[in-house]
């Protein structure tokens, strides 16, 4: 290929082509290094070199990623970074753009972050089924901190602010240093023993991985894991996280963040109650109303049942009538029965056939008389009792024949 018809950059067109390359090649690094030149410009943005006995490089930092930091660094400080590889074009300057920085140093103490939350999550403290609610309405909060932290400032401006009804109890301790995490745990039991709390707020400020190091304790894990009143984590920035906020029952993304979490707002409180109260006063007109309705019916039956003294008397005239008809039935019926009762009597009356020309013969023993069937019971020289139709005489028999019917 001749000279003529190769392409022809333009300084801009190669520096960008470099800076692809680069992008291309190489994904996220890390870097250690000693910071020099270091500059932070009004913007936000950071610019300084990474350097060490063998070479340097320029560095960017820009305002949404260093304020995650938590320190303020300076020229001489030993940091590891984790960055993206490429060229600012307009000066074919090759340079990191940092995502990540740390001191030197830090990283062993990240992996020993990672152990411990790997065993803690397959122990299953963070599992969400062991979390507790937060109570929405808590009669009184608890603090965790450090008495001299400019997060309690910010937490007791912001519960006053939502929730100035609300006591508060502050439980203080070293929230920083090799003695913090055993201050943080008596904090807690202190809080449990009491019992005057319904949540207790765990809070620190922002700063760098070895500041907040004591909420990566495996102890205060298991106590805070253990306690019978509901945590807040709220430590350090939206970006930090800590063992304890993977253990705590809500974790919030700032101390700020955790107080606004755990107290309900005043107004939005009294919005709550106003409108209970009116969805209260409609359940009670509604049953004011139903109960109206219901007692009208109840009236309206009523002025039915109330006697009626004309109805009453024409009902007791009737009555009368009716009773006075089925006593006269009855009556008839009675006299009926009694006239051929006494027919039937009649006809069975002994009289009635003595009157019809017979005569009875009645013979006395043991003082009664008993009627003679047979003729051989007729014996001579005996008196015997002849009952007539008319009068009845004695007799005694001076012979007797018996015919050939005896």
């Amino acid at each position: 290929m001749s000279e003529i018809s190769r392409e022809i950059l333009t300084v801009g067109d190669l520096n960008r082509a470099i800076a692809a390359s680069l992008e291309d090649r190489f994904d996220t690094v890390w870097v250690s290094g000693e910071i020099s030149n270091f500059k932070a410009y009004d913007s936000g943005h950071w610019y300084f070199s990474l350097k060490d006995e063998e070479g340097q490089i320029r560095c960017v930092m820009f305002r949404g990623r260093n304020g995650q930091v938590g320190f303020m660094p300076q020229s001489g400080d030993l940091v590891e970074v984790s960055a993206s590889l490429g060229m600012y074009v307009p000066r074919g300057d090759i340079q990191l753009t940092i995502q990540t920085l740390r001191r030197a140093g830090m990283g062993g103490l990240y992996e020993a972050f990672l152990k411990l939350k790997a065993k803690l999550a397959k122990e299953g403290l963070f599992d969400e089924d062991r979390k507790r609610e937060i109570p929405t309405h808590p009669r009184a909060i608890g603090i965790v901190t450090s008495p001299q932290a400019a997060a309690l400032k910010d937490v007791l401006s912001t519960l006053a602010r939502r929730a100035p009804h609300i006591p508060i109890v502050i439980y203080p301790t070293l929230v920083q240093g090799p003695d913090a995490p055993a201050g943080i745990i008596a904090a807690l039991k202190a809080a449990e023993k009491e019992n005057a709390v319904d949540v207790i707020l765990m809070v620190r400020g922002g700063g760098s991985i070895e500041d907040l190091w004591a909420f990566n304790d495996e102890h205060l894990a298991y106590a805070i894991a253990d306690s019978s009143i509901p945590v807040v984590s709220g430590v350090g920035h939206e970006t930090d996280f800590t063992i304890a906020d993977f253990v705590a029952d809500l974790r919030a993304p700032t101390p700020t963040g955790a107080a606004e979490l755990a107290a309900p707002r005043r107004d939005q409180m009294l919005q709550e109650l106003d409108a209970i109260m009116q969805a209260l006063l409609q359940r009670v007109n509604q049953r004011i109303e139903r109960e109206a309705q219901t007692l009208d019916q109840l009236a309206l039956r009523l002025s039915h049942a109330l006697p009626n003294p004309v109805r009453m008397r024409e009902q007791i005239a009737s009555w009368q009538q009716r009773l006075n008809q089925a006593w006269s039935v009855r009556m008839e019926n009675w006299k009926r029965n009694q006239t051929h009762y006494q027919s039937q009597l009649e006809m069975l009356n002994p009289q009635r056939t003595l009157e019809r020309g017979y005569a009875v013969i009645l013979n006395k023993e043991h003082d009664q008389l008993q009627a003679v069937r047979n003729t051989k019971e007729l014996m001579l020289e005996k008196t015997y009792q002849v009952r007539l139709a008319e009068g009845e005489a004695e007799i005694q028999f001076s012979k007797v024949t018996q015919g050939d019917n005896a």
